[in-house]
C-alpha cells in the first residue's frame, strides 16, 4: 500500500474511532446526534473505501527457472530454401518475443527443428501431443508440476516449468517451452497459433521429404 493510501486509512479508521466513543460517552441522544454519527460514520468508511481503490497490486512476474541445455539450432536441411526461412524466423520471433526457451516443431512425425535451449534426446510425441492433433487444439500446460503427462517433453528439455502445443492439423505441432509457470500469456498462445498455421502452409506447400536432425 503507497503511503498517501495508508494515511487516508490511518484517518478513516481514527475518525471511525472517535466516531464510536462518541456515541458511548453521550448522555443523550438526539435526532441531530444520530444524524451526525451516521454522517461521520458514512465519512469514515468512504475513506477507507478511497484508500482501497488507491491502493495498486503489485504482482512479481515469477523467475526464470534454471533449465538444463545447451543453446543451439538443429534443423532438416532437406527442405527447400522458403521453407527452411521460416523455420529460421519463426522461431528466432518465438524465442525473442515470447518467454520461450525452447522450440521444437514436429512435422509428419519428424521433429524438424530444435532450436535454442535443446538437449540431445530422441523426441517421441507422446498422448498430449498426439491429443492436441488430433482435436486440432492448442494445449496449454501453464504449470507442468500440476499435469503428470509432462514427462513425455523431457526429451524436448527436462523441467520445462510451461509448454504450449500448438498443432498442424494431423501432419505436425509446434511446441514452445517457456522460462517459468504462467509465463505465456493469451496474446503469446495466438502468436504461437498464427505462425503455426503460417508454417503449416509453407511446410505443406512443398514435397520435401525431411530428415530428422535427431537421427544425426
Amino acid at each position: 500500500m503507497p503511503g498517501p493510501a495508508r494515511a487516508v486509512l490511518i484517518c478513516a479508521l481514527l475518525l471511525l474511532g472517535l466516531t464510536v466513543t462518541n456515541a458511548e460517552v453521550a448522555q443523550t441522544v438526539t435526532p441531530e446526534f444520530q444524524r451526525a454519527e451516521v454522517l461521520a460514520g458514512m465519512a469514515a468508511v468512504g475513506l477507507m473505501l478511497v484508500a482501497v481503490l488507491w491502493t495498486r497490486a503489485n504482482p512479481k512476474s515469477a523467475e526464470k527457472v534454471p533449465l538444463k541445455g545447451e543453446q543451439g539450432l538443429l534443423m532438416a536441411d532437406q527442405f527447400s530454401e522458403n521453407q527452411q526461412q521460416e523455420l529460421a524466423w519463426g522461431s528466432h520471433m518465438l524465442l525473442t518475443a515470447t518467454p520461450a526457451a525452447s522450440v521444437l516443431v514436429l512435422w509428419r512425425h519428424q521433429v524438424v527443428l530444435r532450436r535454442g535451449l535443446i538437449s540431445q534426446e530422441v523426441f517421441q510425441p507422446g498422448a498430449i501431443t498426439q491429443r492436441a492433433m488430433e482435436r486440432e487444439q492448442t494445449i496449454s500446460l501453464v504449470n507442468t508440476t500440476l499435469f503428470p503427462g509432462r514427462a513425455e517433453f523431457d526429451a524436448m528439455l527436462p523441467s520445462l516449468p510451461a509448454i504450449v502445443v500448438c498443432p498442424m492439423g494431423n501432419e505436425g505441432a509446434v511446441i514452445v517451452g517457456g522460462w517459468s509457470p504462467r509465463c505465456f500469456t493469451r496474446s503469446d498462445e495466438r502468436w504461437i497459433e498464427g505462425w503455426t498455421q503460417r508454417l503449416r502452409t509453407t511446410l505443406g506447400a512443398g514435397d520435401a521429404s525431411p530428415v530428422p536432425p535427431d537421427s544425426a
